[in-house]
């Protein structure tokens, strides 16, 4: 099996780039060619890879790439779950390499998308064609790949509803998660989940001369930023009343055994460039990206902001914020909590408008499962060492949907790193990353068939 992986590396490498040279952005309309391309391109990859009953199944929004492989209805089924789509790339200008043209440069490839989600998902058709090629697939395998995680997986829930029968299996495999280093593998074992709105704001029914109005008819943009300052007290807890009452408080023993993974606060410091640490009193850094709930703006907008002056008082203005939310919390309690309070802070000069976009759930899955088991064995094995079990910041809110849907637990082997800048302008992914997914997924599929005997 390894022999055929190394063999096929510079292949496996260049099929990866040629799908990242396609701009699979979900959030802008002007890219859906793009995104419905990518999907063919899936397609393609699953047939060529031995996938049977490969297709694209049409939802409402981005189709959902489907294919199986049932080599014996006795043997225990992986469903595989990943995505194609990317978030946008803006802002270009802070790219070092143009983000649709991917470049590998210090044993990274660097791209949108690489590493989330298209590089970790494609490491499981690759693997999957090294299986089928050596002869070694020991599971019934089946893969779902939508295009809409980056907006909220919108139509993938209507979509395992309405499919459970093709989705039948015992567990389900994703790699849209991280690792601590690649000297310390780890796997996921919580994901925080989310509630993420758009606040807008609105003060004169125009915009207004600031010299003539300045003064006498409130801002909005300073309302707004008065309204967002006051969500935070003095030791960074979150004031909206409630926010709190069903989080989940970890034992000293569980925060204890979180602090055995391994953390260098001044590296974490020097590579993000920080002159110190910001979050919630009481909490280590560690804690407060993974156990504590969180509250941040994502964008903040009005008035002018073109070249040169404007002197005006805008009619409006706008923020996206999500909050990422811990276990006992939910995304509907949360969004109703913000909701009731942002819009009893709002000031008389002015009205608000609070839009949902998308939430999830909080989910933590047993490291006593076989599932788990199996995963940490086969990071053993091609690491050397046993993967650290950790609590992701992240949200994938698919995750707790289809333990509801489907009655499956999820197992979260990620290989991405944290300083792989998702999400952000030069965004990349380790080659030897992706070829280590490559070889240890295979070892998943090994030894979960023998240890589900």
């Amino acid at each position: 099996m390894n022999n055929y992986i190394a063999e096929n590396k510079d292949r496996f490498l260049n099929e990866l780039l040629e799908m990242l040279r396609i701009p699979s952005v979900s959030a802008d309309p002007k890219f859906k060619a793009d995104v419905l391309r990518t999907a063919d391109f899936v397609k393609q990859k699953l047939q060529e890879a031995g996938a049977d009953k490969v297709e694209l199944v049409e939802t409402p929004g981005n189709p959902v790439v489907y294919g199986e492989k049932i080599i014996d209805p006795n043997l225990p089924t992986v469903l595989v779950y990943g995505h194609y789509d990317v978030q946008p790339a803006d802002p270009y200008e802070l790219w070092n390499s143009p983000p649709f043209e991917p470049v590998i440069k210090d044993g990274k490839i660097y791209a949108r998308g690489a590493c989330d989600d298209k590089g970790q998902m494609y490491m499981h058709i690759k693997a999957f064609e090294t299986m089928m090629r050596t002869n070694t697939l020991t599971c019934n395998v089946r893969f779902m790949i939508e295009g809409e995680e980056e907006v909220g997986s919108t139509n993938l829930a209507t979509f395992v509803k309405e499919n459970k029968e093709k989705l039948q299996g015992d567990v389900i495999l994703i790699s849209d998660t991280g690792m601590l280093a690649n000297d310390t593998p780890s796997i996921t074992t919580g994901l925080r989940g989310m509630s993420y709105l758009e606040v807008e704001v609105t003060g004169p029914n125009r915009d207004l001369h600031s010299g003539l109005y300045g003064g006498a008819v409130a801002n909005p943009i300073n309302i707004l930023c008065k309204m967002i300052a006051s969500l935070h007290d003095e030791h960074n807890h979150i004031t909206i009343p409630g926010f709190y009452d069903n989080v989940q408080e970890l034992s000293k023993e569980e925060r204890a055994e979180m602090a055995r993974a391994p953390f260098d606060l001044d590296k974490y410091k020097k590579a993000l460039d920080l002159g110190d640490v910001y979050g919630e009193d009481g909490y280590s850094t560690m804690e407060r990206n993974s156990i504590r709930p969180t509250l941040d703006v994502n964008g903040i907008w009005g008035g002018y902001t073109g070249e040169g002056a404007k002197t005006v008082i805008p009619s409006k203005a706008f923020a996206k914020i999500s909050m990422r939310l811990v276990p006992n919390q939910t995304s509907d309690e949360i969004t109703e909590k913000f909701t009731r309070h942002f819009e009893s802070i709002a000031p008389a000069s002015v009205k608000v408008v609070v839009r949902p976009h998308h939430g999830g759930e909080p989910v933590v899955t047993p490291t006593d499962s076989v599932a788990y088991q199996a995963a940490a064995r086969a990071y053993e094995d091609t690491f050397g060492v046993k993967p650290v079990p950790v609590r992701s910041g992240g949200s994938i809110p698919i995750v707790a949907m289809f333990s509801s849907e489907l009655g499956l637990s999820s197992v979260l082997m990620g290989f991405g790193l944290d300083s792989d800048a998702i999400h952000s302008p030069n965004e990349h992914f380790g080659v030897f990353n992706y070829m280590k997914g490559i070889e240890t997924i295979p070892l998943f599929y090994k030894h979960f068939a023998e240890m589900s005997k």
